[in-house]
């Protein structure tokens, strides 16, 4: 199935039913009065975030999205029935944004996340709200209002523990092949990626993480070369990124440190937070390297790129160098978990000192007899 991560779609809540002006003319009920009902609610419409799917193709051919009408409300005090809601089904990290106003209506992180995209209109009144003491024969009614109308563009952005960063034919589809369940497409041309690719990453029975293989970035993608920066978005949840260069390119004029350069300077121009993340250096294809030039050649790859971050010299056609850097991961991975824990419960502790250090005699506090 085609990925498709970006969607246009067009989301219409259901009309309300008009309300009723009715009277009650049943036997032997002379001044009955008025009997009609309300009218129904429209259907609202929701999405729901399902791990289930993992791309928005289904929104790519079906771009309108409109609830059904509430019934008219009748006499005898019936009212309209309200009609059912419409409930869309979407990946987890869809990003839901009114094309409008660009705002961010929803981002569905959760599987199971439940939000409202187009509210239903209300059903209008019947005239038996309109009765009184001095108006016992009302003829008012109101009609139902309109549903909510919006014009929503959906991003799916991968929910990944890693990102893949890397020049075209960097060797990224062969490293994901490797150490993950995924099987991309591998060949010896450059963009044989055309989408994101997710592959389960599994160091022990009990423990594995999710890494994201994106298709290259080249210089000048920010003016739309090669296949631009549509797909960087996926990189954006990921915690670490790991920075995979070409050591032996296959033409001889290409410079590895030049192109590396040249990435993270489209990297800052697409999003400086990607800059920011922790990014490792993965030199990739260092078997084709001479083996008494491989430790010079590597070196001086490192001091030119001026690079002080953590480097990995990997092969991912052989796999050496490869179970080394997936334990590495997984322990930066655990350790990012167990801080983000602990400043979570140093939050709360300090919430908690904040309610018990309320003073029980400050009068502000004092119960009222």
């Amino acid at each position: 199935m085609k990925f498709i991560d970006e969607a246009k779609i067009e989301v219409i809540g259901g009309d309300g039913g008009n309300g009723c002006a009715s009277f009650c003319r049943e036997k032997f009920r002379p001044f009955g009065g008025p009997d009609g009902g309300d009218g129904g609610t429209g259907g609202t419409i929701w999405a729901v975030a399902d791990r289930n799917i993992n791309t928005l193709v289904d929104f790519r051919f079906s771009k309108m999205h409109k609830g059904r009408d509430g019934e008219p409300g009748r006499g005898a005090d019936c009212y309209g029935k309200g009609a059912d809601d419409i409930t869309l089904r979407m990946p987890v990290g869809t990003l839901i944004i009114d094309n409008a106003s660009g705002e961010i209506i929803a981002d569905l992180t959760e599987h199971g996340q439940i939000e409202m995209l187009a509210k239903g209109g209300e059903g209008g009144w019947g005239n038996i709200h309109f009765k009184s003491s001095t108006n016992r024969a009302p003829r008012q009614k109101t009609e139902g209002k309109e549903g909510e109308r919006r014009e929503l563009r959906l991003e799916l952005k991968v929910l990944a523990d890693v990102g893949l960063l890397g020049m075209p034919n960097a060797g990224k589809s062969t490293f994901i092949s490797a150490v993950s369940n995924a099987r991309p497409k591998i060949a010896d041309y450059p963009f044989t990626t055309l989408h994101p690719n997710l592959g389960v990453v599994r160091v022990s029975h009990e423990k594995s993480f999710v890494i994201a293989d994106i298709p290259g970035l080249i210089e000048g993608a920010s003016e739309g070369a090669g296949l631009g920066h549509q797909f960087l978005r996926h990189l954006q949840r990921t915690g670490l990124l790991l920075h995979i260069v070409d050591m032996a390119p296959f033409e001889t004029n290409v410079d590895p440190v030049k192109e590396a350069k040249a990435l993270v300077k489209e990297l800052q121009k697409y999003d400086e937070s990607l800059v920011e993340k922790p990014r490792w250096l993965v030199l990739n294809k260092v078997e084709m390297l001479p083996p008494d030039e491989r430790k010079k050649i590597v070196k001086d790859f490192i001091k030119r790129f001026a690079w002080k971050g953590p480097v990995f010299e990997i092969s991912a056609l052989t796999h050496d160098g490869c179970p080394e850097l997936v334990n590495a991961i997984y322990q930066h991975l655990e350790q990012k978990k167990h801080s983000e824990q602990r400043a979570e419960e140093t939050q709360m502790t300090e919430e908690a000192r904040g309610i018990s250090s309320i003073d029980p005699d400050d009068p502000r506090f004092k119960i009222l007899d």
